[in-house]
């Protein structure tokens, strides 16, 4: 995939999606602790997201790190707006206005 086209996948899932966090794995199976907890605490709180395992393609993988210019996992957009990794996630989720 062309980085033109993984650009465009990436911004009609962050177009798309009022909550959309790129994770190693899925929350189901999560393949890093960071993801985990970071899907986790988003469940908890009661936020629907849409999540993308950034490890089933190379292209989304590399292309979501070109996208930000941020290179760690997970990573997640609210209303198309770029709010960073864990930590922030973290905020976020333990934020209770934030739905």
């Amino acid at each position: 995939m062309a980085k033109n086209e993984t650009f465009q996948r990436i911004q009609r899932e962050v177009n798309g999606n009022h909550v959309v966090l790129f994770m190693k794995g899925t929350p189901a199976h999560p393949r890093c602790g960071f993801s985990a907890e970071a899907s986790e605490k988003l469940k908890q709180a009661g936020i629907e997201y849409k999540s993308v395992d950034v490890c089933s393609d190379p292209d989304l993988f590399d292309g979501i790190r070109q996208f930000t210019n941020y290179t760690h996992f997970p990573q997640m957009f609210v209303d198309g707006r770029f709010i960073g990794s864990s930590e922030n996630i973290l905020r976020f989720a333990a934020n209770k206005n934030f739905k």
